[in-house]
């Protein structure tokens, strides 16, 4: 058993969606590896999940980050 805990990282008055418990907690409860955030307000994380679906639909919609084959690519074969 360590001797010293390791606390999580933040402040009061941060907000963040925990994905594991799938609640909204202020000044992180659970690791960070199992949450996002932070955000300005209580209301703001308890949209986590639709602010990344929607960025998610952004970049897999943006033209700049899909890798399209080269033009002649398949002619070097």
């Amino acid at each position: 058993m360590p001797l010293f805990k390791k606390r999580t990282a933040g402040k009061p008055g941060e907000w963040f969606y925990c994905l594991q418990h799938g609640k909204v907690e202020e000044g992180p409860e659970c690791p960070a590896k199992d949450r996002f955030g932070p955000y300005a307000s209580r209301e703001e994380a308890q949209h986590a999940m639709d602010i990344a679906r929607e960025r998610n639909l952004q970049w897999e919609n943006d033209p700049r980050w899909h890798d399209a084959p080269a033009p002649d690519a398949d002619e070097d074969r």
